[in-house]
């Protein structure tokens, strides 16, 4: 089981009770206005080949924000890009031509990068409700560009500070060769603030891992570190775990996230990992979001299906208070504006658009359904990203 010295720096989320046993269809019933404005979405994502899952679970929960406001009008067209930056490109223009009002649902950085500027600079708004370069954070932000997840670094810095505190004195560090990878030890590092036995990059969408385990097992690191998504993710636990390598595993969500424990199985179990979400929190929002999925989907949602849940929700909050999409002006105001209700509770924005929240330490563990992730304690409070003061937002 993994070492277990959690100091003071942990606090317990604060509880807020779903009062009088309301159901949440009832709740969410209660909670529809008399009028949204219409808007038209786009929402490309990868819902086939390596990572797909991710994609899926972002799918899912924008759709179910969408099946329990059914009052609003939200005009929605999905697109699978396979991961594949050419296709993403045709589906990009595909909306753009089509005026969309706004586009959402792109999984991966390197896509984001490419395309996040394609679409504000067409004068629409994206909401990103995954990939968060720092590239889009800083220099790169635009006024219509959001994110509702986090910014690249975060959930790795979250774990670098708690590593740093538990006295790990040489972490191995690996991620995949791609701008998230790069941002995901770039944030560990910053927070671990002590040396790592090495700092590995492998390929993007490797299936092999031999090499680099034989590198881990030879390195005389005490812990490893790694940020591989989906199915890079199970690969690499899979051959780490046969290979007899000892050193203790550690991960963000991405590397033990609910699509990739149901694969890999009770050897997770007691495994660390990061999140802005974990499914015991317990706020209505929460409560509601977890049942309801479970109920519509028959398993556990993930922090994707999290943000992507937001990211609908936000657009149906801001169709409450709009006249109408065409003032995209108008309609960034009111995405700044209104008060979101997410499953991972309090956030307010940061000037460059991006989230100012609490990260927590979740462990892998069994309940009634399998295996899921448990909550342990908070890690980072209200953090930001490194990069504000790079963006021009709210610097004039």
């Amino acid at each position: 089981m993994t070492r277990m010295k959690m100091r003071s720096f942990m606090r317990t989320i604060s509880a807020v009770s779903l009062a009088f046993g309301l159901s949440a269809a009832t709740i969410a019933q209660a909670q529809q206005p008399d009028r949204y404005a219409p808007i038209k979405v786009g929402l490309v994502t990868t819902l086939t080949g390596g990572g797909k899952g991710l994609g899926i679970d972002i799918r899912d929960g924008f759709e179910l924000a969408l099946k329990l406001s059914p009052g609003a009008q939200i005009d929605l067209q999905v697109e699978d890009d396979e991961r594949d930056p050419a296709k993403a490109r045709s589906i990009v223009e595909g909306m753009l031509a089509d005026d969309v009002d706004i586009v959402t649902g792109l999984v991966w950085s390197n896509l984001a990068i490419d395309l996040v500027p394609e679409v504000t600079g067409s004068g629409r708004i994206y909401i990103s409700p995954n990939a968060g370069p720092s590239l889009l954070a800083g220099e790169g932000c635009h006024e219509y560009y959001f994110n509702v997840a986090w910014q690249n670094d975060n959930l790795h810095e979250a774990m670098g500070s708690y590593m740093f505190q538990q006295e790990y004195e040489q972490p191995f560090i690996l991620a995949p060769d791609y701008p998230a990878g790069r941002d995901a030890l770039t944030g560990f590092k910053r927070y671990f603030r002590g040396d790592v036995a090495a700092e590995v990059y492998t390929e993007l969408g490797a299936t092999e891992y031999q090499d680099v385990i034989e590198q881990i097992k030879a390195s005389g690191a005490d812990s490893v570190f790694f940020f591989l998504p989906g199915g890079m993710g199970v690969n690499f636990f899979k051959q780490y775990k046969a290979s007899g390598a000892t050193q203790e595993l550690f991960g963000p969500a991405f590397s033990f996230d609910q699509t990739i424990i149901d694969v890999i199985g009770e050897d997770a179990l007691g495994i660390l990992n990061t999140s802005q979400w974990v499914k015991e929190i317990d706020y209505p929002a929460n409560i509601i979001f977890v049942e309801e999925f479970f109920k519509e989907y028959g398993r556990y949602p993930s922090l994707y299906a999290s943000q992507g849940y937001d990211a609908a929700n936000l657009i149906i909050e801001a169709s409450k208070v709009i006249p109408d999409a065409r003032d995209k002006d108008v309609l960034r105001q009111a995405l700044l504006s209104v008060e979101l209700s997410s499953p991972r509770g309090p956030f307010r924005w940061d000037t460059n658009q991006h989230p100012i929240q609490d990260f927590v330490i979740r462990q892998v563990a069994l309940d009634e359904n399998g295996l899921t992730n448990a909550f342990v304690g908070v890690v980072l409070t209200d953090r930001s990203n490194e990069y504000v003061s790079q963006c021009r937002l709210g610097q004039e």
